[in-house]
Parts: C-alpha cells; sequence; structure tokens
C-alpha cells in the first residue's frame, strides 16, 4: 500500500521518458520524475521516497526530505496567502496548504507557525494545521508528577509558552520558570509539574524538590569554577542579574548557595560567593 505522507521503500519496475515507476509489494505504482532519480538507478533497484500529491492530484514520489511527516509537528514559514488560505515551505516543491478552517489565528506571509500534518479523509490530500491544541490528546494522561519529558515549543502567550508535551499532551511553561529564550519550534527537555482536571500539563524545564537542588547545585558549582571560584552575585542581588548570569531564578539560586554553604564548600561574603577550594 502506497503511504502519503511517510517515507515508503519501492521497488523500480520500468523507466519512462518522464522518469521511474516505482511499486509497492502490492503493486501499486507511483512515478519518480527523472529530476529525482539518483545517478546509475536502475530497474529493479530499490529506493526510499516520500509520497505527496502534486498540484493534479497525482501521487508522486521525490527524494526530497519534508520538514514534516504524517501526523508529524513542525515550525514552518507562511511564503504565501490566497483565497484558499496560507501555503508553507515544508521542502517540497508543492507548498503545504493550512486552510482557514484550520488556522489559530489568521497567518500572513512571512510567519513562522507551528503546523501538523494530517490527511484530510474527503479529499484524500495532505493538508495542514495550526490549531495544534485539537490535534493532542485530552483524554487519557499517561503521566506522572515529576517524569521527565520532551517538550516541543508551539505558541507564545501571555503567561507563558504552550508546548507538545512527549509529542501527545497539551502542556504550558510558564514565564516566570523560563530563564532563557525560547522560539516557536525549539525543543526542550521538562519536567511535569501538575496534571490539570482537564488533562492539561503545567510543565518546568527545572526538576523540583531535592532532584532540583542537586542539579542546580551541580549548576552554580560550575559557574564558581568557570570564574575562578568567585561570582558577584550572592542574596542581596537582584533577580535579573541571577537569571542573567546562571539562567535560575532567585529562589533556586538561595537554595543551592545554602546546600553548598550547608557542605562547607563555599563561604558567602559582602561582595558576593567564593568556593573554598578550587578542584
Amino acid at each position: 500500500m502506497l503511504k502519503l505522507g511517510e517515507l515508503n521503500t519501492l521497488t523500480a519496475l520500468r523507466q519512462t521518458d518522464n522518469g521511474f515507476y516505482l511499486a509497492d509489494e502490492e503493486s501499486n505504482e507511483v512515478l519518480l520524475p527523472n529530476k529525482y532519480v539518483p545517478e546509475g538507478f536502475e530497474t529493479d533497484n530499490s529506493i526510499e521516497v516520500f509520497l505527496y500529491k502534486d498540484s493534479e492530484d497525482r501521487i508522486v514520489a521525490t527524494t526530497l526530505a519534508p520538514h514534516i511527516k504524517l501526523n508529524g509537528y513542525a515550525a514552518l514559514e507562511a511564503i504565501d496567502v490566497n483565497d484558499n488560505g496560507a501555503f508553507f515551505d515544508w521542502g517540497l516543491e508543492k507548498d503545504l496548504m493550512v486552510p482557514f478552517a484550520q488556522q489559530s489565528e489568521p497567518i500572513q506571509k512571512g510567519d513562522f507557525h507551528m503546523v501538523y500534518l494530517y490527511l484530510d479523509e474527503k479529499s484524500q490530500r495532505l493538508v495542514g494545521t495550526t490549531k495544534i491544541s485539537n490535534t493532542l490528546n485530552k483524554d487519557e494522561i499517561d503521566l506522572e508528577i515529576g517524569d521527565k519529558v520532551d517538550l516541543l515549543a508551539y505558541d507564545e502567550t501571555e503567561i507563558g509558552i504552550g508546548v507538545i508535551v512527549d509529542h501527545a499532551y497539551q502542556g504550558m511553561l510558564f514565564k516566570n520558570e523560563i530563564f532563557e529564550e525560547i522560539n516557536v519550534g525549539d525543543e526542550l527537555v521538562g519536567y511535569v509539574k501538575k496534571i490539570r482536571p482537564d488533562n492539561k500539563v503545567d510543565v518546568s524545564l527545572n526538576r523540583f524538590g531535592y532532584r532540583a537542588v542537586d542539579d542546580n547545585v551541580e549548576k552554580l558549582m560550575a559557574a564558581l569554577k568557570a570564574n575562578k571560584g568567585f561570582l558577584g552575585l550572592n542574596d542581596k542581588s537582584p533577580p535579573e542579574a541571577i537569571s542573567e548570569k546562571l539562567g535560575m531564578s532567585k529562589k533556586v539560586f538561595k537554595k543551592a548557595v545554602g546546600a553548598l554553604y550547608k557542605q562547607k564548600r563555599l563561604e558567602i561574603v559582602e561582595e558576593g560567593i567564593r568556593l573554598l577550594e578550587i578542584t
């Protein structure tokens, strides 16, 4: 069976003036145009190709690598908008359409949006949507508090960054816990903080509890050693200065300093903090 929107390993049946006709195990055929035929390719050779429909609604094969595959997500640039919808560059000759009905907000040329690729059942065409929340699982969350998860940033809001959690769930990374620049399409690692009644997931980029202290102690130690054992930061430093230097909140910084102080590994002086022994 030929699978639209996916990589297919097919076999060359015959060569024509237009290219090679490839077939799957069920003898379904598709054309690989000459411009995509690799040098030395012959009949009976196998090749991995991506399948989609061309402007005449015919299934066609290509060796180009798309930025997004079926049921996947990618941050794409809108390169045109017309009466039919917005069109995104996804790495292939024919642009990917996102119809107006599938736009979470009006799209302008040059905008970058997170796009989900799906197969429209009625037209049997590959189509994109920017309504990311509609594509995520909200019925059952197979996660627990503290779980380490993969995050994909898809939307910036007033309260934080909307993220896709483990390629399946809708999550939120709140602004007061962000200490680095995050853009749509960035892949991150985070931790589950809370699972809400509507099955949306609150996440953090830092571990919390004792594990958080351990992680940030190591981070603080590394920063001290990189600065010859001294940092001009203490509990009187503004949060912005701590965030800029260490990428952590003032609360986390104070916990890490306290842990090292109790271990007698640093001293707190008026100008900042100093390691007692540099190794």
